[in-house]
């Protein structure tokens, strides 16, 4: 009976460890996902924009394929509390990094558009810095989840303020581009609309660290972390844009 129990746990060691490196592997493609939708639209490279759109496909196969093998290893291993919290919180952090790639996609989807259009001056710098903080966020944010580091999530939590401070500087930024010159309001609602998408990708990667700091401890985050977005009441800037 004991060699029994002990084939079981291993089998179950075996498929917990298979869940999460596909986890760190879909972490990898989406962080690839943001610098380059970030890149692709700061320099205008429309080949590069493309292979960001196409690569979202591999990212939603992989959130399928782990919803998928969780929900095996939930079913025949029955796992105990502590192994069931690893599981569930995989499966919450998949689709926050599936969404993360959908909105990188939408960013490497305006390239092509802002090419046609008058350029704005420092704009595409902005939303690529504002990208790459966002990219070191969630690549803290995995290192936390490998490590099992509670003090590291908390740390990217605390930097979503950042993002938020950003993302209201170039909202008032596009606004006085907009007022400024009338030529300017299309392009400004393009890049508002990236901005606020960056804005988000923040939100979501802030989910997974919470995701980390309830796999610690058993619990989430006890302080509602502040949003510093001032635009939600405002009327929005953003066109949806089809694929």
């Amino acid at each position: 009976m004991q060699d029994k129990t002990q084939h079981i746990s291993s089998a179950f060691d075996r498929d917990l460890e298979g869940i999460q490196a596909k986890i760190l592997k879909m972490g990898g493609l989406v962080e690839v996902a943001i610098r380059d939708g970030a890149i692709s639209l700061d320099t205008g490279d429309l080949d590069l924009a493309d292979k960001t759109r196409k690569g979202d496909k591999a990212i939603d196969a992989m959130e399928e394929a782990l919803n998928e093998e969780a929900a095996r290893v939930i079913a025949l291993r029955a796992p105990t509390a502590i192994d069931l919290r690893v599981i569930l919180s995989v499966m919450r952090m998949s689709a926050n990094l599936e969404r993360i790639g959908d909105l990188a996609k939408n960013m490497a989807k305006r390239t092509s558009v802002l090419a046609e259009m008058p350029k704005i001056d420092g704009a595409t710098q902005s939303l690529r810095r504002m990208a790459r903080e966002v990219e070191l966020m969630l690549k803290d944010a995995l290192d936390s989840y490998i490590q099992r580091d509670e003090a590291l999530a908390l740390d990217v939590i605390s930097r979503d303020t950042e993002i938020d401070q950003m993302y209201n500087t170039l909202f008032r930024e596009f606004l006085t581009f907009m007022l400024e010159d009338p030529r300017n309001i299309t392009a400004c609602m393009h890049l508002h609309f990236i901005a606020k998408n960056v804005e988000r990708m923040g939100d979501h990667v802030t989910s997974i660290a919470e995701q980390v700091v309830f796999l610690t401890t058993g619990r989430k985050p006890e302080d509602p972390r502040d949003k510093l977005d001032t635009t939600s009441t405002n009327a929005t800037l953003s066109t949806p844009l089809k694929d």
